[in-house]
């Protein structure tokens, strides 16, 4: 790969990563090259776009389908360590689309404020609600040394440019927003961790979200 991608085999899946982008075009240029040269590893196999799936037991024989490397993340809203997935099927896996934000600013202010204009539009638009039974949960995060990474989204945006822009858009709104949310905290928190579409699409207006 070019300097400053990663590719990586994550249990049953590819991890990739992408260099700092400075604007729009250039983030979705990345993540649309690291997809074309990663499908060179595996020449016979195809992305799913699924965010969740029940594996076949004869898909699930190897050792490292079995092996969970993840850290674990952390919660924005409680400021606590969230616990450890359990599949509730054996061979139940996922696959997210995580966001790394470089900023200043508070990076715990900078999660809720994604999840306000990412998370609970994802709602809307997401249909892969059966991830939530092991990751996304509302404020999922991991500080980094840069900024922080935003952990709740899926991966259902990374296969079109307009979802890869929307990303863009509403991280830079996240960034840019003064919104004070603690009077509906407990609706974005729900409306994610439930995937309640009525009050994802109360927030939708209320705060004017953009929903693609």
């Amino acid at each position: 790969m070019p300097d400053g991608y990663t590719l990586q085999e994550d249990n049953v899946s590819l991890e990739y990563g992408i260099p700092p982008a400075a604007t729009a075009e250039e983030f979705i240029r990345s993540i649309n090259l690291v997809m074309r040269r990663s499908l060179d590893y595996v020449p016979n196999l195809s992305f799913s776009k699924m965010s969740c799936l029940i594996f076949p037991k004869e898909q699930m024989q190897h050792p490292a389908a079995h092996i969970f490397g993840c850290e674990p993340d952390s919660c924005a809203w409680t400021e606590k360590e969230n616990e450890s997935p359990r599949p509730p099927h054996k061979y139940m896996r996922s696959a997210g689309g995580h966001v790394h934000v470089e900023t200043q600013k508070n990076p715990i202010s900078v999660v809720k404020a994604m999840d306000l204009f990412l998370g609970v539009p994802s709602v809307l638009m997401d249909k892969g609600e059966e991830r939530k039974k092991l990751y996304g949960s509302a404020g999922a995060h991991r500080i980094k040394p840069y900024g922080v990474e935003y952990r709740t989204l899926s991966n259902f945006w990374i296969f079109e440019d307009r979802l890869i822009q929307w990303v863009w858009d509403n991280t830079s709104r996240a960034l840019d927003s003064d919104f004070d949310l603690s009077s509906c905290a407990d609706d974005i928190i729900s409306a994610i961790n439930k995937n309640d579409r009525t009050i994802a699409k109360k927030l939708v207006d209320h705060f004017g979200l953009e929903v693609v």
